[in-house]
């Protein structure tokens, strides 16, 4: 017997105009909860430009208090909606100590909880380290009435580490609010190896801990403020993976796109019976994976 869950996700494309960014969301996230949607995701940093394309103090200025109005009208359209909310916003914890942080709001827009990003990466025109101090929270499952919710955020989803702590601390589902692109000048080949380079981690994640994975990007083409690049070009791509890696939706490169899709969260279970990787794991042999290096 089947337990079905409704995922709504928004994959948008930003102009600098914050207000409006956070008001199309809204309305985005209106609309999904009024046909079902039980459960909606964003895609990271979702306010605003990524804005890590350079490296500037003045944009150290949009970031925001969790506690603050820009945060409230979330915690609201979850609570009006009777949805349960994963947002991802650039966190102000104090002056001059700023964060890439995930919060999730529950149907009655209380604030279920929180993940602030552990891996900052630090990339030509995704210069993460100068904004983002590394998350202090770990690898905690976030408790919902949807279930227990893995959340984690973009460069996260290069790292088995991270997916599997999730899953070993009991997630129900391993969820990626993203944001990345192609750059201009890379070839056709290199920007298909790196698209699909991208899916397949995230997949094998939900292949080795035998649960969904909801991944939401953010999509089209944002002007490099300083000139020194292209910009950048985001893929979109937004997908779900159920427990066995299988493709249950994929959004389309090009275009904004508000979806919803079933989730059988029955299935884990059985996926788990049948391929019993976490009882196989040699924990008594892995010790070396917590050094930087064997050598």
């Amino acid at each position: 017997m089947s337990k079905l869950l409704k995922v709504g996700i928004i994959q948008q494309s930003n102009t600098a105009d914050i207000s409006s960014n956070r008001q199309n969301l809204i309305n985005k996230i209106r609309t999904l909860a009024n046909q079902g949607a039980e459960l909606v995701v964003l895609q990271e940093l979702h306010d605003s430009l990524y804005f890590c394309q350079v490296e500037s103090t003045d944009n150290f200025d949009i970031a925001i208090k969790l506690d603050g109005e820009e945060c409230k009208a979330y915690s609201n359209i979850a609570k009006e909606c009777g949805i349960v909310l994963v947002t991802s916003m650039f966190e102000k914890r104090a002056s001059g100590l700023y964060h890439n942080t995930a919060v999730v709001y529950e149907k009655d827009g209380s604030v279920a909880g929180k993940y602030r990003k552990m891996h900052i990466p630090d990339d030509p025109a995704y210069y993460e380290k100068f904004y983002f101090t590394p998350g202090d929270l770990g690898f905690e499952p976030i408790n919902t009435s949807v279930g227990k919710l893995g959340v984690l955020v973009c460069w996260d989803q290069w790292y088995p580490e991270a997916a599997r702590l999730m899953a070993l601390k009991g997630a129900d589902m391993l969820i990626y609010p993203t944001a990345i692109g192609w750059e201009s000048s890379d070839t056709d080949a290199e920007k298909s190896r790196q698209q699909t380079a991208w899916q397949t981690v995230q997949r094998g994640h939900a292949v080795a801990n035998g649960l969904p994975v909801i991944t939401v990007n953010r999509v089209g083409h944002e002007v490099d403020p300083s000139g020194q690049t292209n910009g950048i070009q985001f893929w979109g791509f937004s997908f779900i993976a159920g427990p066995q890696g299988e493709l249950l939706y994929q959004a389309p490169s090009d275009k904004e796109t508000e979806a919803i899709v079933e989730i059988d969260m029955e299935r884990s279970e059985q996926v788990r019976r049948w391929w019993p990787f976490l009882r196989d794991r040699r924990i008594e042999n892995y010790g070396g994976i917590t050094k930087r290096f064997l050598d």
